[in-house]
């Protein structure tokens, strides 16, 4: 029995992938983390640190997940999946490896990976499997629309409350829920399936999968979609927009709050350090010029 690792490097938001040389004996052209032999942190700091240029000193060992048996062919080896995370993006594949990619890992199964050339049930999933267990994947929940908040809160007492869920606490680390998205959640978890534990929905939408699962389905929660979802499609909706966004000088909109709510106006200035919006009641017998916040108008003719 051999003991290896797969260490999964890790730059702010991106995943470090590696490319085995065409030559390699066990995984030609697949791409990798950093594998090696050893199990204490100081051998795997080294191992990342010789294959891809990175000073250890730049280097975390963040922690380790279960060990795998994978059979190679030759032999049986267990393989332990390691999460490092760097200070540094700067890289230069040394070794075995030929290319180095910094990915988004929503993307991970775009990717040819090691384990998929072997002859084994989830060969092309295994890898992904091992990074979601010492890290994790954005997921997306589909709800009914004016539930999300409702669902969030259901989702966050059904892992710390009393049933069998919580033991789910270890790989469902945040439910997001963006105020300017509807009908959909976001959760971060180690695998898709805890988030279809989570709402009941375990087998997804296939009723032959789902029989004689005992599951109580949370109230407005769909589905989850399938696959991991890339976090650069999901940050845009993370980033808090100023009340401002989308008003400017020009504009004509409509007030919704206050003594003056249905009035229309003209856009004289916009003062984002302040979330306000000038503007002139031009349907008034005398103009008159208002200051209100940003997100107690709408726009309804924009400046062309």
């Amino acid at each position: 029995m051999v003991n290896a690792f797969v260490a999964f490097v890790r730059f702010e938001e991106k995943l470090l992938l590696l490319r085995r040389n065409k030559q390699d004996p066990d995984f030609a052209a697949l791409w990798d983390g950093v594998w090696g032999v050893g199990d204490t942190p100081e051998e795997v700091l080294t191992r990342v640190s010789e294959s891809t240029g990175i000073p250890i000193e730049s280097l975390h060992y963040q922690g380790a997940g279960i060990d795998r048996g994978i059979d190679m062919g030759r032999n049986l080896v267990d393989v332990m999946p390691v999460l490092v995370v760097a200070s540094t993006d700067e890289v230069t594949p040394m070794g075995r490896y030929t290319e180095a990619e910094w990915i988004d890992p929503g993307t991970l199964q775009d990717y040819n990976c090691i384990f998929s050339n072997l002859d084994m049930e989830n060969n092309t999933t295994l890898f992904g499997e091992m990074y979601g267990s010492v890290g994790s994947f954005l997921y997306i929940v589909k709800t009914a629309i004016g539930s999300e908040q409702r669902v969030a809160n259901e989702m966050y007492a059904r892992l710390h409350g009393s049933g069998s869920l919580t033991s789910l606490q270890g790989e469902i680390m945040s439910v997001l829920h963006p105020t300017g998205m509807r009908g959909y959640l976001f959760v971060e978890s180690s695998a898709l399936h805890h988030v279809e534990k989570l709402i009941g929905r375990s087998g997804g939408r296939d009723p032959a999968a789902r029989r004689g699962l005992n599951q109580t389905p949370l109230k407005n929660a769909k589905t989850v979609l399938p696959g991991a979802a890339p976090l650069g499609d999901i940050l845009p909706y993370l980033e808090p927009k100023a009340v401002t966004s989308g008003i400017e000088v020009g504009c004509i909109v409509e007030i919704v709050t206050g003594a003056f709510k249905g009035e229309k106006a003209r856009v004289l200035s916009v003062a984002e350090s302040k979330e306000e919006v000038s503007m002139e009641l031009y349907e008034q017998p005398i103009p008159m010029t208002l200051n209100m916040r940003g997100d107690h108008v709408r726009v309804v003719e924009r400046v062309e």
